[in-house]
């Protein structure tokens, strides 16, 4: 039950991740379904869910700007097998000694990039390309303000009112699920005038096949430093969630274990067309919460993001992109850590100021 839950959880997740960093948005469920499955397979922590997370938004989108998929591809590859090397040299003990404040400091910039990259399509404006500099993304939307479509702002604001206030009716069904069945259901019903995924992506294919990136060796160089990005922070991240639910079931994970199957699910996953991929911690504790205590439920989480994908993904195609927008919004905002981020700087100030 608690891998039907998670596996609801991850739909509209999964979606939102990949389209956020620019690819379709089946790639986001085939990430969740390839390393989802790897992770809990060979994982070291028995509940670790894993699949695509916000955190690789601002990674995906700069390596597709510079390498295009093909080099996202190989990257990912690459990463798997710097993962791997970790594990196998041990380091997942010295991972937990990078300062607390550099990922709350990483995870809050993340944040504010991420919800960038959301105002487009949360306003419905009308640009043609966007810049890949911060500044100018701002300095274009403030440009086209005049193009915004006030239908597209409701629906982003009526997917953060559903996706927040839900939760205080019931939390056994995702808020992120109700939010985007409601939403779409009203915007196909009276035919509202917003862009949607297949308008912007055309339909969702429904299947899954093998892809083998063309490998030039004499350019793998270039891809060594996005390897090293990929890898340290799909590390962090799953080592990370594996720490928080240690304590929320009175267990104990093999950090070194862990990196293995990180690293063999990102080498397998892009020859599927998945995306990086990691522990995502909010779909783990889902898990926990949920009841999950084994692999045995991110196993069937992979299973039920399968069968949504080949007997409803032609579904999936009528979700606005300002549903989508809204969902990322509020991601964004949880993953900002801003109180815990106000506080670090109060804290050193502190002691600056007592020094």
């Amino acid at each position: 039950m608690s891998g039907i839950v998670v596996g609801i959880v991850a739909l509209p997740l999964s979606i939102a991740f990949a389209v956020a960093a620019g690819v379709s948005p089946e790639k986001g469920l085939i990430t969740a379904i390839i390393a989802g499955f790897v992770i809990s397979i060979f994982g070291g922590s028995r509940v670790q869910i894993g699949g695509p997370t916000g955190a690789f938004i601002v990674i995906i989108v700069s390596i597709i700007e510079k390498f295009g998929y093909e080099g996202l591809l190989i990257s990912t590859i690459m990463a798997g097998i710097i993962l791997i090397l970790f594990g196998i040299l041990k380091l997942g003990t010295l991972l937990k000694y990078i300062p607390h404040p550099l990922t709350v400091g990483f995870t809050s910039g993340s944040a504010v990039i991420i919800l960038s990259l959301q105002i487009k399509d949360a306003f419905g404006l009308h640009i043609d390309t966007i810049p890949s500099n911060f500044l100018g993304k701002w300095s274009e939307y403030a440009l086209s303000y005049s193009t915004f479509n006030p239908i597209a702002i409701m629906i982003t604001i009526a997917t953060i009112l559903i996706t927040i206030y839900f939760k205080k009716i019931t939390t056994k069904v995702p808020s992120f699920f109700v939010a985007i069945v409601i939403v779409t259901l009203c915007v196909y019903i009276f035919k509202l005038p917003v862009t949607t995924i297949e308008s912007t992506f055309g339909d969702i294919p429904q299947s899954i096949g093998f892809h083998f990136p063309a490998i030039n060796f004499s350019t793998l160089s270039q891809y060594v430093a996005p390897a090293l990005t990929i890898a340290f922070l799909g590390a962090v991240s799953a080592l990370l969630s594996a720490v928080v639910t240690d304590g929320m079931i009175s267990s104990k994970h093999r950090s070194n274990t862990e990196l293995i199957a990180q690293g063999i699910a990102n080498i397998v996953t892009p020859l599927f067309g998945g995306i990086p991929a990691t522990g995502a911690i909010a779909r783990t504790v889902t898990n926990v919460k949920n009841g999950g205590r084994t692999p045995i439920s991110g196993i069937v989480h992979s299973i039920i993001v399968l069968i949504i994908l080949l007997f409803f993904g032609g579904m999936a195609k009528l979700i606005p992109m300002s549903c989508l927008a809204g969902i990322l919004i509020v991601v964004s905002y949880n993953m900002s850590e801003w109180r815990l981020f106000i506080s670090i700087i109060k804290v050193r100030s502190l002691i600056q100021l007592y020094y």
